[in-house]
């Protein structure tokens, strides 16, 4: 499946790329398909099995997708420096610093998803960590 022609430019708006010259539409829709997140009825992309579900509507965290993009812009701009000549001062430093700020700000905003915990209380390493297990199976 591939990223919506909408959640691409939603995207290149959200890390200040207008055009294709550096991040093509492909390299934008594989940072997007890296994320699904269940659709707006609560359907998985995947069913506890491990099965994709056919019943989910193409959903996608795009602030995780920026972030990536911000991160890898960062980490393109790392290698700029500082200097001065004839009487200006130039700080190429800050691109890399206000990329790696705008990755920082978009993983804040990624979706927050849970995982549901199931304890095995047959599982040989039961007895250690579920408190009053005894107590619980000698009522």
């Amino acid at each position: 499946m591939a990223a919506t022609a909408a959640d691409i430019a939603r995207v290149r708006r959200m890390v200040a790329e207008p055009t294709s010259a550096t991040y093509t539409d492909t390299i934008v829709s594989d940072a997007i398909l890296r994320y699904p997140v269940p659709d707006s009825f609560g359907v998985r992309p995947v069913d506890e099995d491990g099965v994709a579900n056919s019943a989910w509507v193409a959903t996608y965290d795009l602030h995780a997708a920026a972030a990536d993009v911000w991160t890898e812009k960062g980490a393109a701009a790392a290698t700029g420096y500082d200097f001065s000549a004839d009487g200006a001062d130039y700080k190429r430093s800050q691109l890399g610093t206000m990329a790696l700020r705008m990755a920082s700000y978009y993983r804040s905003r990624r979706y927050a998803g849970s995982v549901a915990l199931k304890a095995d209380i047959n599982s040989p390493q039961a007895q250690d960590w579920i408190g009053n297990l005894a107590e619980i199976l000698n009522d």
